[in-house]
Formats: C-alpha cells, structure tokens, sequence
C-alpha cells in the first residue's frame, strides 16, 4: 500500500497555526520592504535620525510630504520595530541601532540597499517567471536600475570596513606589494565601491575597472572622480574573459564570480593574466557547502536573491555551470581549481562573506 500524500495526512492545527503566524508576518515584511525604499528616496529616515522625535505632522512638514502617508507609513515602521513610538507624546523617532541600520550609509549595519535592490528584481518578475519554463535568463544589463544601485549600496558599507583593514592583510604578501605599487584589476567592478576603496587606500598602486555593464562602467567613473580618485584608476568595458593585461599582481572579483556563464573559463583567463606569482582574491556570498546548513536567515536572503539576479545572469551567458549565490567553498575551489589554479584557500570571512585566494 503506498503512504499517504501530503494532502491526505491529517492537519496538525497547532503546526498549522504556527506557520500561519509566521506567513502574516512575512507578509508584512514583504509589505514594508516598498515603505523603507520609499521612507529612504523620500529623506525620512534621515530626517528622524537628524531631528527626530516627531509627530507626523512635523515629519512631513520637514520632509515636504504629505501627512496623511506619513502618518500611515510612521505606523507600520513601528509596528515593525523599524521605528520607535512614544504612546505619551505620540511622535516617532530612532535610536542609534535603527538609524545605524536605515539612515547611516557608512554604517556597516546598514542594509537599505538591499530592500531597494529587492524592488528592483520585482520589476522583472513576470521574465523570471518564464524563464523558470524556457530556461532562458536575464543579464544585469536588463535588470532596472534600483538593482545595480541597491546592490552597490548593500556591499559598499562592507567593503569600506572589511576590505583595507581585514582581508588585503588576510592575502600571502599583497598588502605589501599594494603599498610599494601593485597592478590590480577588479573585475566585475558595478559601480566601483571595492576599486574606490582600493585605489584611496594604496595611492602607489595603479587599478584597472572593469565591468560588461557600460552604464555601470560610466556610473563607477562618475564615483572615482567625486572621490578624488580617477587618476589612479583605469575604466575598461569587458567581460571576464575579454579584459586587457597579462601582468596583473592581483585580481579581485567582487560578488561576482558566482554570476558568470562560465565560471571555469573565467579562471583560466584570470590565470592567464596574473604574474607567476599574483593572486585572485575572490569574494562571494557567505555559505556553507551543504544546503541544510545555509537553511537561516543570511542563507535565505542569498538563495532569494540568487533566484531573482544571479542564476538568471548566469543562463544568460550559457550557465556552464551556474554557481547560484550559495555556491560554497568546496564548489568554488571544483572549479577554480579546474580553471588551472593549483593553489587555493579560505583567506578569511564575515556573516555575508566568504574571502578566498587563489594562486597559479
């Protein structure tokens, strides 16, 4: 006799309830994900952690909105835990933790950028739902804007605490070369956070920006220059196995890797042009190798994001093979190591990243 389907075991109502609890409330999350993009574009978070507390009233007075929807929107922010209310005063306000995480850009805990690229992925649902049936995928030069800009915001803050101070000493010798003047190529460089850090942190060192996004390209030139930085660095539009150079000390590749169509064609051009004795620094999405242990918070944001950006990037190109976000250290260094690398090793990490280092 064969067991029962799904459908005909009995319901356990208490389950039940439990996972209709946590459906109400991923339903007001998913909900307030379009109110922190909208509180973010509109300047109120910025305005509560300059000014705050304050009525409704006064928040969109100092805001030039409407108080109608800010009232609206102060409200589901508390109810959130995003902001906080005060019952005696009735004016809404943050503390250092929520403007750490909303209203503060340089924080590292500050992840707007990554509600605002979450919006963006919606605007191409319907392809991605099709794709699901063809196959077929969508490039980051089709995806809207709000994705490569969310994306450059939800990393950048990571890359300016992490990337100088924790994983450049974390490489066999580079930090050293980068201050004496090093060749750095960072491929995949979007909008050019990780090759801005890089280039205001090793004045000696020449870097190269290369990106196949052309709009990203000129995007990245636009960041380097109001930073003061344009003269150390070199814009190329490319892809990963086209760009200019065979005498790089270390490439980098930024979240990124894990996108490309043919991830071991990639390693063995990025081998092609180190010097014999250069690095690749690849840094990808914090995961372990087996999906049962990536089954938490961090790991179902990437799987997420992965499903809407990175695996459609991928078949794009021809997905051969498609790496996904949560590809894992054991996966990448399959593939690496098959792109000619004989060398290869968890430098360091962080809760979103893995920092891997690989040599000819």
């Amino acid at each position: 006799m064969a067991p029962p389907t799904t459908t005909d075991a009995p319901v356990d109502e208490e389950k039940l309830d439990e996972l209709v609890g946590m459906a109400v409330n991923e339903l007001g999350a998913a909900y307030y994900a379009s109110l922190i993009v909208i509180g973010d574009k509109l300047g109120l978070y910025e305005a509560l952690a300059d000014g705050g507390p304050f009525l409704p009233v006064e928040l969109a007075e100092r805001t030039d909105t409407v108080e109608p929807y800010v009232n609206e929107w102060l409200a589901a922010g508390a109810a959130g835990g995003y902001i906080t209310y005060d019952p005696e005063t009735g004016r809404y306000s943050l503390t250092p933790e929520q403007a750490a995480l909303l209203a503060d850009e340089d924080s590292p805990a500050f992840l707007v950028g990554g509600f605002q690229g979450l919006i963006g992925y919606q605007k191409t649902l319907s392809k991605i739902e099709a794709d699901f049936r063809t196959g077929d995928g969508v490039g980051w030069h089709e995806q809207d804007e709000d994705v490569c800009h969310g994306t450059e915001r939800f990393y950048r803050p990571g890359y300016e605490t992490n990337l100088v101070d924790e994983w450049i000493p974390a490489l066999d010798g580079i930090e050293t070369r980068l201050r004496d003047g090093a060749r750095v190529a960072d491929v995949g460089c979007g909008h050019g956070a990780s090759t801005i850090v890089m280039a205001e942190a090793y004045p000696n060192s020449e870097f190269v920006a290369i990106d196949y996004h052309d709009h990203s390209v000129e995007v990245a030139r636009e960041r380097a220059e109001e930073a003061g930085v344009a003269d150390r660095i070199r814009f190329e539009v490319a892809t990963a196995k086209e760009y200019n150079g065979t005498d790089y000390d270390l490439v980098m590749m930024f979240d990124a890797y894990h996108d490309m169509g043919d991830p071991v064609g990639v390693a063995s051009y990025v081998r092609e042009t180190l010097v014999g004795d250069g690095a690749w620094m690849v840094v990808e999405p914090f995961a372990n190798d087996r999906i049962e242990d990536n089954l938490n918070p961090v790991g179902r944001a990437f799987y997420c994001a992965s499903t809407m950006a990175c695996v459609p990037n991928s078949l794009d190109q021809g997905g051969d093979p498609v790496l996904g976000a949560q590809g894992g250290e054991a996966r990448l260094r399959e593939v690496i190591t098959e792109g000619g690398f004989t060398r290869f090793r968890r430098a360091t990490e962080t809760p979103f990243n893995l920092v891997l280092e690989a040599k000819p």
